[in-house]
């Protein structure tokens, strides 16, 4: 996927939403251990450039960082600053950094983090009421342009008020457990939290259901990623609220205009996908065999 950045691969499980962790689940699909932590192949994509010169990751496209790990690991510490210094290099590109380990974000930002760069939108991992109480007040702490959080897996309600009404979270991503996970995720628990956001004109995204999904009292098995995605749609409880500011800077260190930056074209198939408000959209690669552009009028 273009929008993903994997620097480093493999985790230590750190807390309840780890149990059934989905990097775990694919690595021993493929016969490999997660716990096995390794600096990846992909470590310079930022900076990475096809055959003409021109960077791979266009100006204005985000890219989710560690998605298969987590940014604040310790065993990464010696990876760290050299990622750091790639995404310093791409101040023309938005950088979605998450992590479980709020306790040592303040450790693992650059030395001239300063009030932070307009490029990063940093962002915790939440699972519970428990985890958003340790985890959100350490992210409220640190100065950041820009900050969200990730409620996923949700294994229970969540209230992020106060931290919404601070007005320093511009957007709340949630979603249910899957793949080897059975822990069911409920209806009501993301419905209450879209309505706070609602509250607060917070950005709202549920991307997906999760394989065990709760509405009405009513248990349904929902296998597929595709078929969870489809019914977060369907909720309509994807919710844009007040839209971010990114200063993005060109090569000159001169203001990026909007009209040079990258915007996601989707084929018809993403139209009904509750992650595409956080999606770079389709490279049209031709791969999935379902790759035609939705028209004009629905393009982004």
């Amino acid at each position: 996927m273009h929008d993903i950045w994997n620097p480093w691969h493999g985790c230590v499980k750190y807390s309840e939403g780890c149990e059934h962790c989905y990097m775990y689940y694919l690595d021993k699909m493929r016969n490999q251990d997660g716990r096995y932590i390794y600096q990846t192949g992909n470590f310079s994509y930022p900076v990475a450039k096809n055959r003409d010169g021109t960077y791979k990751i266009q100006s204005g496209e985000t890219l989710r960082v560690c998605m298969t790990s987590d940014f604040c690991l310790k065993e990464a510490d010696k990876w760290r600053n050299d990622a750091w210094s790639f995404v310093s290099r791409r101040r023309d590109v938005i950088f979605y950094i998450l992590t479980k380990r709020a306790e040592r974000l303040a450790e693992c930002l650059p030395d001239n983090w300063g009030d932070g760069y307009e490029n990063v939108i940093l962002n915790v991992t939440i699972e519970n009421q428990k985890r958003a109480d340790e985890r959100m007040p350490l992210l409220m702490a640190i100065p950041a342009k820009h900050k969200g959080v990730m409620v996923a897996p949700m294994l229970g309600p969540v209230s992020l008020e106060p931290y919404l009404a601070s007005g320093q979270i511009e957007r709340v991503t949630c979603g249910g457990e899957n793949y080897d996970g059975h822990r069911p995720c409920h209806y009501e628990w993301i419905k209450a939290l879209h309505d706070e956001c609602i509250k607060y004109n917070v950005s709202f995204t549920f991307i997906e259901t999760g394989t065990h999904f709760v509405k009405d009292g009513r248990h349904y098995h929902i296998p597929t990623k595709r078929e969870q995605s489809v019914l977060a749609y369907q909720s309509q409880l994807n919710y844009e609220g007040r839209q971010p500011i990114y200063d993005l800077y060109d090569f000159f260190d001169q203001p990026l205009p909007e009209e040079q930056r990258y915007h996601p074209r989707f084929s018809k198939h993403c139209a009904v996908c509750g992650m595409r408000p956080i999606c770079n959209g389709c490279t049209f690669c031709g791969k999935c065999g379902n790759s035609e552009p939705m028209d004009n009028e629905n393009a982004i």
